[in-house]
């Protein structure tokens, strides 16, 4: 088992110690905590609760994570771009409409599939369905992702990612005429109440902040920008874009229900750099727009 340790502060104070820990740790559900609770895996100052008690600013509260079951993940020969591979980490340019790691009920096609067929050493840190994988990208945003191929390599762009020290730079097809050239959009991020399938701005979120700036205006109707990461939410480009007025198009899980029906929303992970585990060299890679994008910014200026 590994321990987690997690301290409550004001932000999810007063709520049920299954919904406050779901909500501080995304990959948790509040139906897996709750069964932690009542299996005594999870204590509060030392203490078993209930899983109706109600955190409190300044609870420490430490949970014995089970070892994820062991699943058979398959290496696929999906044919990745590798982008760079050295013995420490590996860049891939990840096509739109491929899901990052296996789960439950989805055990093929993703790119830990794939990345078992490409390579054997991959960092264990994450676990069986998750190896190597750093960071993630949804489903339909293609673009670059790092893979640790060991565990040194991991803690080093983890920690990167925390220190946000890592340059991952975005472009976005978003709704509507954005008149400034550039932005800055600071809001915290969390699950949305009303949806547990969404993130939004709430109040108790984690901290984001997306830098954007303006690349081209298509019409009126349309805008072309670079979305600069400085946090890595779990959707944050789409939600934070959607909160200043200018959704994704077609992402109608944030925006209106009438967009263009591109397969997911037109994001692109175009941009990638962080230093070398071992080297301490700062690489940075670049992909180009794929080609349904381009053709899709094509149609949309000769219809303009």
């Amino acid at each position: 088992m590994t321990v987690v340790t997690i301290t409550i502060d004001e932000n999810n104070a007063g709520e049920r110690i299954d919904k406050a820990l779901s909500t501080i740790q995304e990959d948790w559900s509040r139906t897996q905590v709750a069964t932690w609770v009542g299996d005594g895996i999870v204590k509060v100052n030392g203490e078993e609760v209930k899983a109706k008690y109600k955190v409190k600013e300044g609870d420490i509260i430490e949970v014995d994570v089970p070892e994820a079951e062991p699943l058979e993940v398959i290496p696929e020969n999906l044919h990745l771009e590798i982008i760079y591979e050295d013995q420490d980490v590996l860049v891939v340019n990840k096509p739109k409409g491929m899901v990052v790691h296996p789960a439950p009920g989805h055990m093929t096609g993703t790119l830990v599939n794939g990345l078992m067929y490409h390579c054997k050493d991959l960092s264990g840190i994450n676990g069986v369905l998750r190896p190597g994988i750093v960071h993630r990208i949804d489903k339909d945003t293609s673009g670059l992702l790092m893979v640790a191929k060991n565990d040194h390599a991991h803690h080093s762009l983890v920690e990167q990612l925390v220190n946000k020290t890592v340059t991952r730079k975005y472009t976005a097809l978003v709704h509507g005429h954005i008149a400034h050239d550039k932005g800055t959009i600071d809001a915290p991020i969390g699950r949305d109440p009303k949806d547990r399938q969404k993130q939004a701005i709430v109040d108790n979120g984690k901290h984001a902040v997306t830098h954007f700036h303006v690349k081209e205006r298509i019409s009126g109707k349309f805008t072309l920008v670079e979305c600069r990461l400085e946090t890595g939410r779990t959707h944050q480009i789409r939600v934070h874009m959607n909160y200043i007025g200018y959704p994704l198009v077609g992402d109608p899980k944030y925006g209106p229900k009438k967009t263009i029906d591109f397969g997911g929303q037109v994001l692109h992970a175009g941009v990638l750099g962080f230093v070398h585990p071992t080297t301490e060299e700062y690489l940075e890679f670049e992909v180009p727009l794929p080609q349904d994008y381009v053709e899709l910014l094509e149609q949309l200026r000769k219809e303009a």
